[in-house]
């Protein structure tokens, strides 16, 4: 079963690389460009685009800036700008799956672009599972609704909250965060993420500023 997951986890990092490499390709950019406007490494961009590693939700959001694509684009070559009046539908199991150390990220409505908010079904694994040497941060807002389970939210320069089954929390996301599952299973949790255009970083204190 393990190797039937690990083989699977292995083709949806093979198919988010060619996604990315047709996207880098179709805007005339180098490896070395999308680095440059991203922000992120170059060797983690080859990394994503040979398949071998995944990002996080900050550095994926890092890299779509830098692409000038929606994050939803990196998950499917088919969709539409959502527009004024306009509505879709998911229903239960319509998502892309993304998984990273930490979660198991499933992406909604990814072929609906340019949406004001990315809401997001996830796992998230046990604390003894969970890598805790680096926060997310990322511009915006957030939304988390534990569906089911407990989850204790780490919050940089405050202390954990734990939330309950049915407990939510709402932050500014330029706070650096990590959600871990307090039993000793997976939880399930809601996320809806926001941008703001006029989303300011230098609404917190400076030593909790986004890096």
């Amino acid at each position: 079963m393990e190797a039937i997951i690990e083989a699977d986890t292995k083709q949806r990092r093979a198919q988010m690389g060619e996604r990315l490499r047709q996207i880098r390709h179709g805007q005339g950019m180098t490896l070395a460009d999308v680095a440059r406007q991203s922000g992120l490494a170059i060797s983690t961009v080859s990394k994503v685009e040979r398949g071998v590693m995944a990002l996080t939700y900050d550095r994926f959001s890092q890299l779509a800036d830098g692409l000038g694509v929606d994050i939803a684009e990196l998950f499917t070559d088919e969709g539409e700008r959502f527009a004024p009046g306009g509505l879709s539908v998911a229903r239960k199991g319509d998502y892309r799956l993304h998984e990273t150390g930490n979660y198991r990220y499933e992406m909604l409505f990814p072929e609906v672009w340019r949406k004001a908010m990315t809401p997001i079904l996830g796992s998230v694994k046990p604390h003894e599972k969970t890598r805790i040497d680096r926060f997310v941060t990322h511009p915006g807002q957030e939304f988390l609704l534990v569906l089911d389970g407990r989850v204790t939210v780490h919050l940089e320069g405050i202390d954990p909250i734990t939330l309950e089954e049915g407990d939510s929390i709402y932050f500014d996301s330029n706070r650096g965060h990590l959600y871990a599952s307090a039993l000793d299973r997976e939880s399930r949790i809601l996320v809806v993420c926001t941008e703001l255009a006029e989303d300011n970083p230098q609404a917190l204190p400076g030593d909790l500023k986004g890096n």
